[in-house]
């Protein structure tokens, strides 16, 4: 078995977990909206003064539908998938959280995305090796909606790292911690890009440190809602400063499912 075999199994998914089919969710929502919304022009365009379409019925059909998308979310989302959508409301109303999601990216490479974040006002991003893996184009998008063609510059596998660059200057970035000082139930936040969501920011408890058979460094676990296309988002300390970088998910014996980020202590190694 290779090493990369070996690495693959040893997480349990690259991706991260729960596997939703949360695009068809969208995709009924959506149709449900656009659905209702046709039939309310229709409705302003084909009224009659004598017998005119009540709103009541209107409404009642428009419930009835929504009601029929709800119910099938418990069957399509966990109750954490939901919990951490109204976790970001509230955390996004934060001053401090509005500053840090400025710098946080989407990383795209065809199909896929992942999550990254600026360091540098010049354009250095950072995210997981798996994100950009074997990507023949890499677009950074931006919250304000600029995207930006980026190029690697390093890539660290044994950490699952990936340094990209992107021609720009005065870019938001995060500041990174010095050393990441990282202690079992450390309230963290972290933000990201999970499912088909942008700029989800959460938050979590740091569990502790865990050795992957295939790694030569220990990782930390985390207990929050860490979902697909978060691997990359940067783990922040109550100082504001980035300490790590979620990469998996793995489902252990004792604490269930966890994410898993690792310290930033190892970028800074490998830049010496």
């Amino acid at each position: 078995m290779s090493s990369k075999d070996k690495r693959k199994r040893d997480i349990i998914d690259e991706d991260l977990y729960e596997e939703i089919d949360d695009e068809t969710l969208f995709e009924l929502v959506e149709q449900e909206r656009q659905q209702a919304l046709a039939r309310e022009k229709e409705e302003e365009k084909q009224k009659r003064p004598k017998r005119p379409f009540p709103k009541w019925a209107f409404w009642l059909i428009a419930s009835v539908l929504l009601l029929n998308v709800i119910a099938i979310i418990p069957r399509t989302f966990s109750i954490p998938a939901i919990d951490f959508l109204i976790t970001s409301a509230q955390l996004s109303q934060e001053e401090d959280i509005k500053t840090y999601q400025q710098a946080v990216v989407t990383v795209e490479t065809g199909d896929s995305k992942g999550t990254g974040f600026s360091i540098s006002s010049d354009g250095l991003i950072l995210t997981n090796y798996h994100v950009v893996e074997e990507a023949s184009e890499i677009i950074v998008a931006f919250p304000n909606d600029k995207l930006y063609p980026a190029h690697v510059k390093e890539i660290h596998p044994s950490i699952d790292l990936a340094i990209l660059d992107i021609d720009s200057e005065n870019m938001p970035y995060l500041q990174l911690a010095k050393n990441a000082d990282i202690q079992k139930n450390d309230a963290i936040q972290f933000i990201g890009n999970p499912l088909q969501f942008h700029g989800i920011a959460n938050e979590g408890t740091v569990i502790g440190e865990t050795q992957l058979p295939s790694w030569d460094r220990k990782v930390i676990m985390l207990d929050a809602p860490v979902y697909r296309g978060n691997s990359g988002s940067p783990v922040i300390n109550n100082n504001g400063k980035v300490i790590g970088i979620i990469f998996a998910t793995l489902d252990h014996k004792s604490h269930g499912k966890v994410g898993l980020f690792y310290s930033i202590d190892y970028y800074y190694d490998y830049q010496r």
